[in-house]
């Protein structure tokens, strides 16, 4: 580890030709992770005879089975001499955290952009925050070769999406490049057809800068991300900043705070570099010593965190931390106290939920969790209901068993005391003949229309909405009705604004099981006719549970496990075949936007069930009395 006698030398800064890092952002499904599969095998990553998975850098279960990119990850390429560190980041709003701390690392990112859709709510959240952080742009307007593609018209999009968020002139000057991801070529103009992807890493190579760096100041790294093996321990992820490190150097790590010196001992901890780790495709290279300016990974510090910087212990100076914006949803995780509480799950008692959750603190910097009054309720605040659900889908397959409240939005005060409540920018796709229906569902739940223009020759409008963002609460099942699943919805978090009113919620009431019980085939064919059913014959149900949505708009109590009553009589009439529909698949996004104040989702690890509160239906009138005489 190099030292020097003073602590802010001259400028000793140089920049390492060899090295890039680079971020690649966009909006969800515009072709990142598979934009990288293509690099990795142009760059000689791969083995001739290795076999291949689609989306390799979706290593997580989820991703694959949702086909979405959850974590950031790092990984790198090797280009005429030249090491190319990558950071794939995800394109769901929810995940935006990830993709803040991350562009710390970088020193330009690579903006995707889909030829047909062009900037949609993440494009321009990711593109804000890139050019925030002075960071430079390159341009790729992918999937050039679909049908409704109009790269030129996306051009302009971009361009203006540039003006509107105050790029400077350097960065208004981006290139452009024109790709096909997932065939593995680029060109630089719209109309030639590429050959592979060379027109990419060249761009990346000669436009991105190096890295500035400082080889002979003290060590200085600020750790972005965390990772943790059962052999080593946490490890911490990040680029060095100044100067190098070994393995076995001492090093000090600093608590959160102020960006300067720190000069009091007790906010800091002394550790050792056990391991030392750099990418290299999708494998991590231990190494000896790391210098300034790579991306790298260090195992033997125990408390690390997100945001704290590790440096020279006789140079104790805190980089500036990770700003992370504030969540804007929260639900309550409560300990499951169903009837069919403990059946299955392995972790099932408030100590493991609270330790569990606590720990999901650690790596997931844009969560909040909160102790309540209840000792068995805890207040889990996040980015929107995607981000929660992955979470509660998460620790459902690890074993835990607890139930989830309807979600909430975060309010807060301005300067002159006014209530304010999030705000999202939703953008529909819709057929031209089906936008009449959304205007009309938006504007009753409190959205004003910003932008209505149609997209090319494909007979489809684009609406942009200002909405408040609990009046997209089980928006999407009405919306994919309404449009016969031809539209498509995004939405990102856009101001905070003036509280909006009430709002009118679910519109119909549910069928509620009064006694517990197998459901019968016989019972849910006499219900199906005036509800939609959650549960199919043999299913276990207890008294209080949600067995189905009812067309009317109060709620029914209903005996589903009513057997046929046997006699030796027999007809036709009596006798006929029972043809039941299937029922609803209960999802966590379904149930999220589904329940009421005054409902829970049970989450175990082989079923989620919708319940209400109180499960004693006399209980249950007295507690709807008390709160109508409240109100």
């Amino acid at each position: 580890m190099h030292s020097s006698t003073e602590l802010n030398p001259q400028d000793t800064s140089t920049r390492r030709d060899t090295i890039r890092n680079v971020a690649i952002i966009a909006h969800v499904d515009h072709g990142k992770t598979t934009l990288v599969d293509q690099m990795f095998g142009q760059a000689g990553i791969f083995r001739e005879n290795q076999a291949i998975e689609e989306r390799v850098m979706d290593s997580n279960p989820l991703e694959k089975e949702r086909g979405i990119t959850i974590l950031a990850k790092n990984t790198a390429v090797n280009w005429n001499s030249v090491k190319i560190n990558i950071v794939d980041t995800p394109g769901h709003a929810d995940f935006g955290g990830e993709v803040e701390r991350i562009l710390r690392m970088v020193d330009g990112v690579v903006l995707l952009v889909d030829a047909a859709e062009g900037p949609m709510p993440q494009t321009r959240f990711v593109t804000r925050k890139a050019l925030e952080l002075d960071l430079l742009p390159l341009v790729v307007i992918n999937k050039v070769d679909r049908g409704d593609a109009r790269p030129d018209e996306v051009h302009d999009e971009v361009l203006e999406l540039f003006m509107d968020l105050e790029a400077t002139d350097q960065q208004l000057d981006a290139p452009f490049l024109y790709a096909v991801g997932r065939d593995g070529w680029a060109s630089y103009h719209a109309c030639d057809r590429g050959v592979d992807l060379t027109p990419l890493f060249d761009t990346i190579v000669d436009y991105f800068p190096p890295p500035k760096v400082d080889d002979e100041g003290p060590f200085q790294m600020l750790v972005s991300t965390l990772d943790h093996s059962a052999y080593v321990g946490r490890i911490a992820i990040g680029r060095v900043e100044r100067g190098s490190v070994r393995v076995g150097e001492e090093v000090t790590l600093l608590d959160l705070g102020e960006a300067g010196i720190v000069k009091s001992s007790s906010a800091s901890e002394r550790a050792r570099v056990s391991r030392l780790y750099t990418f290299s495709g999708l494998e991590r290279i231990e190494v000896e010593k790391a210098e300034a300016g790579d991306i790298v990974a260090l195992a033997g510090l125990e408390g690390v965190e997100i945001g704290k910087t590790v440096t020279d212990p006789e140079h104790r100076e805190r980089l500036r931390g990770i700003a992370v914006e504030e969540p804007t949803l929260s639900v309550d995780f409560t300990v499951n106290n169903s009837p069919f509480a403990g059946q299955v799950g392995k972790y099932v008692t408030t100590r493991q939920l609270r330790e569990r959750l606590y720990k999901e603190l650690e790596r997931n910097v844009s969560l909040r969790v909160e102790d309540t009054e209840q000792p068995d309720t805890f207040t889990v605040s996040g980015r929107g209901e995607l981000h929660l659900t992955i979470l509660m889908e998460t620790m459902r397959r690890e074993g835990y068993e607890f139930q989830v409240s309807r979600p909430r939005v975060i309010t807060r005060h301005d300067d002159a005391g006014e209530l304010q409540e999030p705000y999202e920018e939703a953008v529909i796709e819709v057929p031209s003949d089906m936008v009449g229906v959304v205007i009309e569902r938006l504007g009753s739940r409190k959205g004003a229309m910003t932008e209505m223009k149609p997209m090319g020759e494909s007979s489809t409008t684009r609406l942009r909405f200002k909405i408040p963002a609990r009046g997209l609460f089980g928006y999407r099942s009405e919306f994919m009705t309404d449009t016969r699943g031809e539209g498509i919805l995004h939405h990102t978090f856009q101001d905070w604004d003036g509280w909006a009113g009430p709002l009118k919620g679910r519109t119909r009431g549910v069928l509620i099981a009064d006694r517990p019980g197998k459901a019968v085939g016989f019972a849910l064919f006499g219900l199906q006719e005036r509800a939609t059913l959650f549960v199919s014959p043999g299913d276990e149900t207890y008294g209080g549970m949600l067995v189905g949505e009812n067309v009317r708009t109060d709620d029914m109590d209903v005996n589903v496990s009513k057997e046929k009553k046997l006699t030796n009589m027999r007809t036709t009439a009596s006798d006929e075949n029972i043809k039941l529909e299937p029922p609803r698949k209960i999802t966590l996004e379904l149930a999220l936007e589904f329940i009421e104040d005054d409902e829970l989702i049970e989450v175990t690890p082989d079923a989620i069930r919708l319940r209400k509160r109180v499960l004693d239906p006399n209980q249950r009138k007295k507690a709807a009395k008390k709160a109508s005489q409240s109100s």
